[in-house]
């Protein structure tokens, strides 16, 4: 009798010492405490740069096995919004914190941490059946003003006086929010409207001829990537000249990344990764892998400027 109790005890032994040792081998990091490289974290994302994290993500996820990285996408005053009550650690837009912002994060013993990531552009869109892709700048900025209503007002040659109409993201956007600051306006014009992202900017300017769409290049700038190339073959891409310039026979600029970096192209902002960890975690860790060599890569490719890495233009001459 004593030896089957003897027998049986042991035999439980063996399975928990097993039970342990396997369950170091896996690493359950998901449930720990988040290190650089290891752990899990939800970040939030700007809506206008999703394409581009949806690369960085899946890149650093497969480089680090042992990562799982959420994300809530959305209106860039969302994102600071569950950001600033402490309910994501990182954040990507295209804005720093406010000086109020950051005394609000002090007054609680938190430190942000901001690293600029990119230079970005926001890109004007047209419906493939509009002529009017070469606009100047003073004419978007009239535009805001409320001075041109028409396309008439564009090009005269156009018999018909059909309304102007600028669609954006959200009124939430960082891109509202960037052209309000940009032509110091309290609100937008009554041509102004909004859909709920990016994506369906694109949706809208593709079946209304009379629309200018407002969004972020990254959405149309990635060649390899089929969701941007898709986009990209559905509406056309205005090109835009420089402030002060009218002259017909002027330079006009696309969003393209060596027009952004020489600065010819107008409309153009930074990006940011901000984290507000006290430690050494995920956020940093994945903040450091997008301002790295790779992350860095992966930004060129989506049609922005890295922040630190530079960008080769090469003349070709005819």
């Amino acid at each position: 009798m004593k030896s089957k109790v003897f027998t049986h005890f042991h035999g439980m032994m063996i399975m928990i010492i097993i039970m342990v040792l396997a369950g170091c081998g896996s690493r359950d990091v998901l449930n720990s405490k988040d290190t650089p490289t290891s752990g899990k974290i939800k970040v939030g994302v700007d809506d206008s740069y999703k394409l581009m994290m949806d690369a960085q993500l899946y890149t650093f996820q497969t480089i680090y096995k042992y990562t799982r990285i959420d994300t809530m996408v959305g209106p860039e005053a969302d994102i600071i919004d569950a950001f600033m009550k402490d309910s994501l650690p990182l954040i990507i837009v295209n804005r720093k914190l406010t000086a109020d912002e950051e005394q609000y994060l002090t007054d609680r013993q938190i430190i942000p941490k901001t690293t600029k990531i990119a230079y970005d552009a926001l890109a004007f869109i047209v419906n493939n059946d509009n002529p009017d892709t070469n606009l100047f700048y003073d004419q978007i900025a009239d535009i805001f003003y409320g001075r041109i209503i028409h396309w008439k007002q564009i090009n005269p040659k156009k018999s018909e006086r059909d309304s102007v109409k600028i669609v954006f993201d959200n009124y939430k956007s960082g891109n509202t929010r960037y052209l309000k600051e940009k032509f110091n306006l309290e609100k937008l014009p009554s041509s102004c409207f909004a859909v709920n992202n990016n994506a369906e900017v694109i949706n809208f300017i593709e079946k209304n001829k009379n629309a200018i769409g407002v969004l972020s290049v990254n959405w149309i700038s990635d060649q390899a990537d089929s969701v941007s190339h898709g986009f990209l073959k559905r509406i056309k891409v205005v090109r835009i000249s420089v402030p002060g310039d009218k002259n017909p026979e002027t330079n006009f600029y696309s969003p393209h990344p060596g027009y952004i970096v020489q600065g010819d192209y107008p409309f153009t902002r930074e990006v940011f990764c901000i984290n507000r960890q006290t430690y050494s975690g995920l956020a940093y860790g994945f903040s450091a892998f997008i301002a790295g060599e790779k992350g860095q890569l992966i930004i060129l490719r989506c049609g922005m400027v890295p922040a630190s890495q530079p960008v080769r233009l090469v003349e070709i001459k005819q």
